[in-house]
């Protein structure tokens, strides 16, 4: 009786595992998630190196090289004012009196606190100015690798956060190419209104 039983058992766990060979199969094709990525065609696109080597990105760190230049001069000349004025007090402040080296050293720490402060200004507007010549740029590239994606059928474009991509997936170089040509029509554009303008003179 009991060695029946035990045979019986056997037979019910045989059944249960050959059933749940059978069933394997099917029930892990149910679970698999549907293939929805197989057939996409992806990008990658290093937008660091747009924005350092597109003609737009240039015309960026141009305008705002020209626009902040004087500024940037005067401080340069003020600061180095300063630091003539503070040789000076050392070179010649064992000469002078007492109230003499006071008056002169009080006038360079409040030239220095002055210069402090306008350091200080300027780097806040320059760096307002940036990002908004920034954000400019970043819509004008934004909107090049959209029309590249668009044109050449891409189903999916990769930029930042990207640890690693293939070079064969790389679109880096003909979005950088329409920058170019885009860039390139746009500054002859500009020279032919300014041409036009000046025979209109």
């Amino acid at each position: 009786m009991t060695r029946m039983t035990r045979r019986s058992r056997g037979l019910v766990i045989a059944g249960a595992l050959a059933l749940c060979a059978v069933c394997a199969p099917a029930w892990a094709q149910r679970a698999a998630p549907p293939a929805t990525a197989v057939g996409l065609k992806i990008g990658f696109v290093n937008y660091a190196l747009l924005m350092q080597q597109s003609p737009q990105a240039k015309v960026v760190q141009q305008t705002l090289r020209k626009e902040f230049a004087g500024k940037q001069k005067e401080l340069t000349d003020e600061q180095q004012a300063l630091k003539t004025q503070e040789a000076k007090l050392q070179r010649d402040g064992a000469t002078m009196s007492a109230d003499q080296r006071t008056a002169e050293a009080q006038k360079l720490t409040e030239g220095q606190r002055d210069l402090s402060q306008k350091v200080t200004d300027y780097q806040d507007d320059f760096n307002a100015r940036q990002n908004q010549e920034l954000s400019k740029l970043q819509k004008v590239l934004v909107e090049q690798v959209q029309r590249y994606a668009q044109a050449q059928r891409f189903d999916l474009v990769l930029a930042d956060g990207v640890i690693w991509a293939n070079p064969t997936i790389d679109i880096t170089k003909p979005v950088l190419a329409a920058l170019q040509a885009s860039g390139a029509s746009s500054s002859g554009a500009a020279r032919s209104g300014s041409s036009k303008s000046k025979s209109r003179k």
